[in-house]
């Protein structure tokens, strides 16, 4: 898909609104996180993983479990 995108101000920020398209192949819902990455050839966008989200969940159990130990171990 080869599309040219606007740039739009919004608030200090500056933005692009994605063509429902390219949602689509990204498969990508309103409100969902998309990731940026630069690479040798440009610009990468990629969808959420899954397995992302099953691994955060488990960082974020394991984080609230050994609070204090991750609090000491930020000195």
């Amino acid at each position: 898909m080869n599309a040219s995108l606007k740039v739009t101000k919004i608030g200090n920020s500056a933005g692009v609104v994605l063509p429902k398209e390219l949602l689509a192949h990204l498969d990508v819902a309103i409100g969902q996180t998309v990731s940026v990455t630069r690479t040798p050839h440009g610009i990468e966008l990629r969808g959420p993983s899954a397995d992302f989200d099953a691994q955060m969940a488990a960082a974020r159990e394991v984080m609230a479990r050994r609070k204090r130990a991750l609090r000491e171990l930020a000195k």
